[in-house]
């Protein structure tokens, strides 16, 4: 038989108010939807913590440089002073020896051992070098033997000439006879007076064996040993130069000539220093002697030369030295260091510090002033300080004006030679 199946449920019926089941996509856009708020609001926090992170930062910089622009600042300052100051004409000058003498032989021959040390003192007249004078001796023996012999002849000549006479004079001898021997005597002293003039030149050149000093100086290097032969008037044996005085050659351009011959020509005496290479160190002063009488075409200069006593030989041949041409004193000059010139819209001004330079505090302000002229590491100023104002020198570039400041005194400096403002 066959089996009976199951009968299905029964399905339910739904009630017309209950709201339909949420489909599956629309589900994940909401969950999509709210990731994106929660990112945008986390990406929002983010920004926003970084921008007050930012002000904080700059508040903490603008309060950090307040308070560094309140502190101090340490400078170094000079005070304007009032002294007597030379104006100058700068220029590079070579030393040169007064004097300079090359030593050479007259004569030739052997050269004896040297009667000099070497840069020794000589003095004009000192027997210096020695040629052998054997040959020369020998020369002036043989010129005054002519002489003698010559002299004999001469002699013998007149007697005989003292007895044709008497004989012309009886008629024994001709007058042709009386002449010749007349014109013999003749010649002997004509012989004499070459023996003589013989000697003189044998004894002048046995006297120039002896070759000595023709200037006082400082004798330099031998530049020939003892033993060689030298040849006369060819050979350099020593080299001898004049320190005291010593001159000094220097140039200066021609538009700067017209002042300083019209001085030259007026004071007859113009002063002269002479500093060291780095012109800071005075090392002797002179007289402007006098100038070249042209002015070389090529470079638009005129050599001028100046004389030192050198007395302590600081100047040495062939140094190079600043001249420093005194052309007038300033003695009252307002002098301040040059390091503290600057230079603006308002033209040139320094910075000024007003306060108790006992304690070394202050506070700087801008003081334009009108400057005469720069003399190296020192401006003479026409107006706009008054001595005994304090400049700075070192540490202007952080100062503005109203700055507090700490000061400290600079070091002196010299004063070189002049350079245009």
């Amino acid at each position: 038989m066959p089996s009976e199946s199951a009968p299905p449920p029964p399905i339910a019926a739904r009630d017309p108010l209950e709201p339909p089941a949420r489909s599956g996509p629309r589900k994940g856009l909401l969950v999509r939807i709210v990731v994106y708020l929660v990112l945008i609001g986390g990406l929002g926090f983010i920004v926003w913590h970084i921008h007050e992170n930012q002000q904080l930062s700059a508040q903490n910089s603008a309060a950090q440089a307040e308070q560094l622009a309140n502190q101090p600042i340490p400078v170094q300052v000079a005070a304007a002073e009032q002294r007597a100051m030379p104006v100058y004409l700068n220029a590079l000058g070579t030393v040169t020896p007064y004097m300079s003498v090359t030593v050479k032989a007259r004569v030739s021959g052997e050269l004896l051992p040297v009667k000099f040390t070497e840069g020794e003192q000589v003095h004009q007249g000192q027997t210096i070098l020695e040629i052998d004078p054997k040959p020369y001796q020998a020369a002036l023996d043989q010129a005054k033997g002519n002489l003698l012999h010559d002299e004999a002849l001469l002699k013998n000549a007149q007697a005989e000439f003292a007895r044709y006479t008497s004989l012309f004079q009886a008629g024994v001898v001709s007058k042709e006879t009386l002449d010749a021997d007349e014109s013999a005597q003749g010649q002997y002293q004509g012989a004499i007076a070459a023996d003589k003039a013989a000697i003189e030149t044998a004894q002048l050149q046995l006297e120039w064996c002896s070759i000595q000093s023709p200037i006082d100086g400082r004798i330099g290097l031998r530049l020939v040993d003892p033993g060689n032969v030298i040849t006369a008037n060819t050979t350099s044996l020593v080299i001898i130069n004049q320190f005291e005085p010593i001159a000094v050659y220097f140039t200066l351009p021609e538009n700067q000539l017209p002042p300083v011959l019209r001085k030259l020509a007026a004071d007859k005496r113009l002063a002269v220093d002479a500093y060291d290479r780095n012109d800071t160190q005075k090392l002797a002063s002179g007289i402007l002697l006098t100038g070249d009488n042209q002015i070389d075409t090529t470079t638009g200069t005129e050599k001028l030369k100046a004389v030192f006593d050198n007395r302590d030989q600081s100047l040495f041949p062939n140094q190079f030295v600043n001249i420093h041409l005194v052309l007038e004193n300033r003695p009252n000059a307002l002098v301040i260091p040059s390091a503290s010139m600057q230079s603006g819209l308002q033209g040139s001004f320094v910075w000024v510090i007003d306060g108790n330079a006992a304690d070394g505090s202050g506070t700087a302000r801008i003081q334009t002033v009108k400057a005469a002229l720069t003399e190296g590491a020192f401006t003479i100023l026409d107006s706009g300080l008054r001595p005994g104002e304090r400049v700075v020198v070192d540490g202007a570039d952080r100062l503005r004006a109203g700055q507090a400041v700490t000061t400290t005194q600079a070091k002196p400096q010299s004063t070189p030679g002049r350079s245009a403002l």
